[in-house]
């Protein structure tokens, strides 16, 4: 092949790339998909996790469908951007934003490797999905967790650790309530809970009471003590032999917590307060009358007052006191994770 061939050759290949280019570039514009501003906008808001909490493969399909399809999904569905990102989604869409109440994730079982009974050595991969595959996992109690940190790899955020008695422990303030852990688990012991719920149950066990105590040590055994022991009417209800709590009733007062004989609910307040007595106090006798620790000092006619080491923090004396004489010193906040 002489260099007259070479060159034509080529010249001939240059040529049939500059036609493709051309026939590409044309193509590009007369097929792009134009992306509206409203699109753009939204885009920008969404923090590009794509963790998929919103029903969506990721924010960008999100934005498309509220765009396209406004009025048909919600502005706040991404529960990792927040009422705030929910809001200015609203704003460009001209809708108007429900509030809602944040959630944040809970586990629910206590019983770790120091509580709960094993029914025989596991010695394969580390992930409790393997483990469940097994028979449905080495722990006797076929409703706890099987503490192989499945949710910790899955977690985007980085909000879930295992503790020293291999039961996940879920940091509140790195926690979106993406509801990826809750998808994942095997198990199905990981529930998303109002943000402001301090007390929940921590078991999900349906057994009876004596089937509950062979295999844990702080299983709920459906004694029935928290809903007899519940001053507000509903908030707790007894179903199948356990405790349901509905949240809407639950004031989180921990009287449950405090009662419970096997210690399966569990409190998120880092503190509680604690009740005191103004000298306005007339003696009347209703705080000692709704008081289920005793912890009121009181006489006739006389000044009342708080045993502190015994008060819990309730409330129900505050809420009782027709003077309003009682007043609850120190704030309720979750705990955060250790």
């Amino acid at each position: 092949m002489n260099m007259v061939e070479i060159l034509k050759s080529i010249a001939g290949l240059g040529g049939l790339s500059l036609v493709f280019a051309v026939i590409l570039a044309i193509a590009f514009k007369k097929l792009a998909v134009k992306i509206s501003e409203e699109e753009k906008k939204i885009k920008e808001l969404l923090p590009g996790v794509n963790c998929g909490a919103c029903g969506f493969p990721g924010c960008e399909a999100y934005a498309k469908a509220l765009v396209e399809k406004t009025g048909e999904y919600p502005p706040n569905l991404c529960t990792v951007g927040g009422a705030e990102t929910a809001k200015e989604i609203g704003k460009i869409l001209g809708v108007e934003v429900e509030e809602t109440e944040p959630k944040v994730c809970v586990l629910r079982c206590s019983g770790g490797r120091d509580e709960a009974v094993e029914r025989y050595d596991y010695f394969g991969p580390g992930d409790c999905r393997s483990n469940y595959i097994l028979l449905g996992g080495n722990k006797a109690c076929v409703h706890g967790c099987l503490g192989g940190g499945h949710c910790l790899t899955v977690c985007p955020f980085g909000a879930i650790k295992m503790g020293p008695n291999h039961l996940p422990i879920i940091d509140p303030c790195k926690c979106t309530a993406c509801g990826i852990c809750v998808k994942e688990c095997p198990r199905q012991v990981l529930e998303l809970i109002p943000r402001s719920q301090l007390i929940y149950l921590a078991c999900k066990s349906l057994d009876k009471g004596k089937a509950v105590k062979s295999v844990c040590k702080v299983g709920c055994i459906g004694c029935t003590m928290c809903v007899k022991v519940c001053p507000y009417e509903g908030a707790i209800v007894m179903e199948d032999s356990l405790p349901i709590m509905n949240y809407e009733k639950c004031t989180s007062c921990g009287i449950c917590h405090n009662k419970c004989p096997t210690k399966s609910f569990i409190d998120r307040a880092r503190a509680r307060p604690y009740a005191t007595i103004s000298q306005q106090c007339d003696g009347c006798g209703e705080c000692v009358k709704v008081c289920q620790f005793k912890a009121i000092e009181s006489e006739p006619g006389k000044k009342h007052v708080v045993i502190k080491d015994k008060c819990i923090g309730c409330g129900r004396c505050f809420e009782v006191c027709p003077i309003k004489a009682i007043t609850m010193i120190g704030a309720l906040g979750y705990a955060e994770a250790a």
